[in-house]
């Protein structure tokens, strides 16, 4: 909505420009009329729209044309008043005001028109005879009220109707020659329409209805207003109705009816309420709300956003295959302007045997626009209705801000989903097949990708310790004079080298020194194509050792050329690495079974949580009285009995470390 609306009056001189505003204000006619009335403000608690309404006076005696056209370029509307008993002032309307202000004003943006006819008491004809052939030459003009100053009759009234004009314009919306709405109003409201149709049947039943009535309105209707509305559009439309709910014919139809009968304002509270402007396009604030990213923060969906967007895809999975067809995935964004996704997308994320994007891979696409582009993933929710479907104030409240990295570290945990793995490598390593392959692909799957559809990233969960992660693989082109701090910025880095040719793990080596060996990022070596014959590395040290040296885990061998789909092993790894970088951990592998996998897991159990919570609800809140905190016994007590638990805890570790 407008924070003000400004009014101008212009008109031939005499016919009562001044005494309509005096009017207005005094409540009574004049008896002295000034040239021009100055300019006043009307309280946004007085209007019936609650926006400040500022009313301007133009006098020919006293302003000059520089003052016109400035008055004119600033106004919201415009009044051109003519007199009922003056032809001539009548005439001039269209052989003079109406050209003056299409040349002062911009073309693209129009200025709404009202013509006023003032003292309606000299005479008893109407002159909407006359006014009518004007309307219906100039689209611009909204309506046309006949008043008098001198007996108050319908000021009050013009003033609405000018301010109406601008808050709640009939040109954007309706076509006047057609007799039809215009197709920018078609299209918004056949997006509001798909937005509001929750289970995708094409019909808004009562429920749908009245969660949207109570949306835009914030009141529902009543059982027999519903029926009522139904009636009326069953009277009109042969498929307006169907199933006892509203089709999109129906929705359309009732909008049409609103605007016919000028109750603009009902189609525009809807459009508004779904993010619209004045011209029929969504609101940047809308789609883009404020959001503040701190740096070596990172931005992740929460759980509300997951679960919109499980109901948008549950919504258009027809077939309820957990997979989104071509078609299934076209019809999902039809409320967008255009197509998000392209086909790069789909070797982004996990597909499934037809290459169709899996449920899995839907949220996984949406967490990767998150994490790489939050302003995006905003718009892209906007689109979608968010806001109000899941009735938060805006887009921004499903996006969760992490904490800085640094915090992380210091306090050895995160709460974080989604880690980043940029992966490094030489021309010809095996960085495609190694993205390719978390995503379930083999070499025989990988080859049948396009070049032109060919992704630099990869994305998926994996479960570390029991706790769903996502990982985020990012291919670094290899440039190595040329690396941007983007390509520096992750949690982990991976260094990929072909087995099978001598001179490409030096690349590797090279990187690692000159970017990573002084950071506090974990690194891992990955021995790519594996399934190759294995040549020595024309370099100062071997892999193994090299690793040694700089006291990073060994080299981790690695194929996609297999008969199934690769391994997933390497990839949980890398999580866990990138979930706790501070720790240099003794086990590197995914069994779940060995001792460090099995002390991992028993901490994190839900089980253990509950019994320790437990446990200090029962020390503090019911046994511990405030003498006890008092008491040095009670204090030696609970410090003995903590040492006694850490020595049990040690020795029972030990012991397994020694069975191992």
């Amino acid at each position: 909505m407008r924070k003000d609306v400004r009014i101008l009056l212009v008109g031939e001189p005499k016919v009562g420009k001044t005494s309509l505003i005096m009017s207005l204000v005094s409540e009574e006619f004049p008896d002295v009329v000034p040239y021009r009335a100055e300019e006043i403000t009307i309280p946004a608690d007085v209007t019936p729209e609650r926006v400040p309404t500022h009313i301007v006076d133009y006098s020919e005696a006293e302003q000059t044309d520089e003052q016109l056209f400035q008055e004119i370029s600033k106004a919201n509307v415009i009044c051109i008043v003519y007199s009922v008993n003056n032809k001539k002032s009548i005439e001039k309307v269209t052989s003079h005001w109406i050209p003056l202000i299409t040349e002062n004003t911009d073309k693209d943006s129009r200025v709404p028109l009202i013509l006023v006819g003032n003292k309606s008491d000299l005479v008893e004809h109407s002159s909407m005879e006359t006014i009518l052939p004007i309307m219906n030459q100039y689209s611009e003009i909204e309506t046309c009220v006949e008043c008098s100053a001198k007996n108050l009759k319908n000021i009050s009234e013009l003033f609405y109707y000018a301010q109406k004009a601008v808050l709640h314009p009939t040109g954007p919306l309706y076509c006047p020659e057609k007799k039809d709405m215009k197709q920018l109003c078609i299209k918004a409201l056949t997006r509001i329409f798909k937005v509001s149709d929750l289970d995708n049947d094409g019909i808004l039943n009562d429920n749908e209805l009245n969660f949207f009535q109570r949306t835009c309105f914030n009141t529902p209707l009543e059982p027999q207003a519903l029926e009522d509305v139904k009636n009326v559009v069953r009277k009109n439309l042969i498929d307006g109705v169907c199933d006892n709910g509203l089709t999109l014919k129906g929705f359309l139809f009732l909008h049409t009816l609103f605007i016919q009968r000028g109750r603009h304002e009902t189609t525009w509270t809807v459009l508004r309420r779904f993010g619209y402007d004045d011209d029929l396009e969504l609101n940047q604030d809308y789609l883009f709300p404020p959001l503040k990213v701190p740096p070596d923060c990172t931005t992740e969906l929460n759980h509300n956003a997951y679960l919109f967007l499980q109901s948008v895809f549950d919504k258009h999975d027809k077939d309820r295959d957990c997979a989104l067809s071509p078609e299934e995935l076209k019809d999902l964004f039809d409320v967008f302007p255009y197509m998000p996704w392209g086909a790069d997308v789909n070797n982004t994320v996990c597909t499934n045997d037809q290459g169709w994007i899996t449920y899995q891979g839907y949220l996984s696409q949406w967490t990767l626009t998150t994490y790489l582009d939050v302003q995006r993933c905003l718009e892209y929710l906007g689109y979608l209705g968010y806001s109000i479907i899941a009735e938060q104030e805006s887009q921004a409240a499903g996006i969760t801000v992490t904490r800085d990295k640094k915090i992380d570290l210091q306090k050895k945990q995160t709460q974080r989903s989604v880690f980043r793995c940029n992966v490094f490598g030489d021309l010809g390593s095996g960085k495609s097949g190694f993205l390719q392959a978390f995503l379930g692909r083999n070499l025989m799957r990988q080859k049948m990708i396009k070049e032109e559809h060919r992704s630099y990233y990869a994305i998926s969960t994996t479960y570390v310790y029991g706790q769903e992660k996502y990982l985020l693989l990012h291919e670094v082109f290899p440039d190595f004079d040329y690396l941007s701090d983007a390509d520096l910025a992750c949690d982990i880095v991976c260094l990929v080298y072909d087995v099978s040719n001598p001179y490409s793990f030096e690349y590797c080596a090279k990187v690692f020194k000159q970017y990573f060996m002084d950071s506090k990022t974990p690194c891992m070596m990955i021995a790519a194509k594996s399934d190759l014959p294995e040549i020595k590395q024309m370099y100062g040290c071997s892999p193994l050792e090299f690793c040694r040296r700089h006291k990073m885990p060994p080299p981790q061998s690695f194929t996609c050329n297999t008969a199934a789909a690769p391994s997933r092993d390497i990839y949980t790894k890398l999580t866990t690495m990138a979930m706790y970088p501070h720790a240099r951990l003794r086990c590197m592998c995914t069994c779940n079974r060995c001792t460090f996998c099995l002390c991992q897991n028993f901490l994190n159990s839900e089980l253990l949580q509950t019994v320790r919570a437990k446990l200090y609800a029962v020390v503090l809140r019911r046994h511990v009285s405030q003498a006890d905190l008092k008491s040095s016994t009670f204090w030696l007590r609970a410090s003995v009995g903590a040492t006694v638990f850490a020595v049990l805890g040690f020795a029972m570790y030990r012991v397994l470390l020694k069975t191992r």
